[in-house]
């Protein structure tokens, strides 16, 4: 996911990870007006652990990072999952609904890939 994200913002892979951990260390917003913690423990045990492991570069992100990263760039991301053959897609925005563009990425049911146009 995070290497993903680099080819679209002029960040190193180590910065991105870095900046997203950073953003949820913090419990900054990832969806309006629920706690970031309690979002992260509902399906883990604890949040500070979870991002302590989110932290290491051989931890995958997922839904949570892809939220915090639209919410710290102002960016969107598009979610492609074309490997159940229905071609969806989830589209990602800022918390505040405002974002400055659009960028697409691949998940291929292991890793999220970036797409390029």
């Amino acid at each position: 996911l995070f290497n993903s994200i680099s080819h679209f913002i002029p960040e190193s892979t180590y910065d991105i990870r870095k900046k997203i951990c950073d953003y949820l260390e913090q419990n900054k917003p990832i969806i309006k007006d629920v706690d970031t913690y309690k979002i992260i423990e509902y399906e883990h045990n604890s949040a500070v652990d979870y991002i302590i492991k989110m932290r290491s570069i051989y931890t995958m992100g997922s839904a949570i990072e892809i939220q915090a990263a639209c919410n710290i760039w102002n960016i969107s991301i598009i979610v492609h999952n074309n490997r159940d053959n229905d071609n969806r897609t989830i589209q990602f925005i800022p918390i505040n609904k405002l974002y400055s563009r659009k960028i697409d990425i691949y998940w291929t049911g292991y890793h999220y890939e970036p797409i390029t146009k």
